[in-house]
């Protein structure tokens, strides 16, 4: 198997007008860890990779790659394709590191994955213009014999520590445990149902510990009936101005990992989500920041716009202004009435709930700024 690689690289360690730019190819015989031994030379004389392209084909043992530079942000692609082992041999890990930006991470993240017998399958690195912080995501293949669960959660927490991470995570879909979670829902049903089809059909690495909801549902119900029929347990909780019913559903999600709000019309309070402590992910039928609060088609509608969409975002303590995870739009015109908005909108909902709660929970999801995403 051969190798082609090609990299541009950066000294930051001098102010921008110092800096030189170089492009490095390779093309080798395939091996474990080539990509750690050029990111650690790069490295070690103060250098910084730009942006690298890795291609390995399948079953062939060639290698192309190709790097392109952007003046102080640094973006990494790389695919690799490892061929050397059998497949059913080999576990899918996942790991994003988030801390101060600083020369050589890429070579240590590589060199970790690679001194266990890893391969890299597709990295991304984000490196934000005039900003010193690193954000990058990397799936990678393994052989959980060489690499046991236990022995790479340590090599991550040292990853974590030598760059004082503010977030690192490593998740390994096969073995860990999945989400477990609990969906708040009104009366309108199109997202929950949409997401317990997707949890049906195995398209979400989730268990749904509860459905909380202040509309009750009838007994024969459809949704009534599968949530039975699945054992997934349904609370009724009637709320008012002055009751939320915050302490109770406290109680019931308590062992969550996060919570779903399937178009929940309550606010929820500072002091629950203090307590709660966790991520709340919301889907509000608008294209924030535009159309907050309630009835955004009827707004939307009533601005005459060309395009609506839906939003998925954290929730915080004010009304649809946390930060943004996806939004999906699409187009109208003068054609639509208040009725086809309503009916796109709740089409672009189910679509972008699905897809925040995939992103989440596949670690592409990291905190930028004060109220932004970085989402790989």
């Amino acid at each position: 198997m051969r190798r082609i690689l090609k990299a541009r690289f950066f000294n930051t360690l001098s102010s921008p007008p110092l800096l030189s730019h170089g492009i490095h190819v390779l093309y080798c015989p395939d091996s474990v860890g080539i990509v750690a031994k050029i990111s650690e030379c790069i490295a070690s004389r103060g250098g910084n990779i730009m942006e690298a392209d890795v291609f390995v084909p399948q079953n062939k043992n060639v290698f192309y790659s190709r790097r392109k530079k952007e003046a102080m942000r640094r973006i990494l692609k790389a695919r690799f394709f490892n061929t050397l082992s059998s497949p059913p041999l080999l576990s899918h890990g996942i790991h994003v590191l988030y801390c101060p930006d600083s020369v050589g991470i890429v070579a240590k993240i590589s060199e970790c994955i690679a001194s266990r017998g890893g391969n890299i399958m597709e990295a991304d690195v984000f490196v934000p213009q005039n900003k010193n912080v690193f954000y990058s995501r990397s799936e990678f293949v393994f052989d959980p014999i060489k690499w046991p669960r236990a022995q790479m959660d340590e090599d991550v927490l040292n990853l974590s520590k030598m760059f004082n991470a503010r977030k690192s995570a490593v998740r390994v879909p096969s073995i860990d445990p999945k989400y477990k979670i609990a969906v708040l829902v009104s009366k309108q049903d199109h997202c929950l149902v949409d997401l317990l089809l997707a949890w049906q059909d195995g398209k979400l690495p989730i268990d749904i510990n509860a459905i909380i909801s202040n509309h009750d549902r009838l007994p024969n119900s459809h949704v009534a009936r599968f949530l039975e029929r699945h054992e997934i347990p349904y609370h009724y909780l009637s709320t008012t101005k002055e009751n939320k019913r915050e302490d109770e559903i406290l109680h019931l999600v308590q062992d969550t990992d996060f919570l779903v709000l399937a178009r929940y019309m309550q606010v929820l309070s500072k002091s629950f989500l203090n307590t709660y402590s966790k991520d709340v992910i919301n889907i509000h039928h608008g294209l924030l920041p535009s159309f907050k609060g309630g009835n955004p088609s009827r707004q939307a509608f009533n601005a005459g716009v060309k395009l609506i969409g839906a939003t998925s975002h954290f929730v915080t303590e004010e009304l649809d202004d946390g930060p943004i995870i996806e939004q999906m739009v699409e187009r109208v015109s003068h054609k639509d009435n208040l009725l086809s908005f309503v009916q796109k909108s709740e089409n672009l909902e189910k679509q972008c709930l699905f897809k925040a709660i995939k992103s989440y929970c596949d670690l592409r999801v990291l905190p930028y700024e004060d109220n932004r995403t970085v989402v790989f």
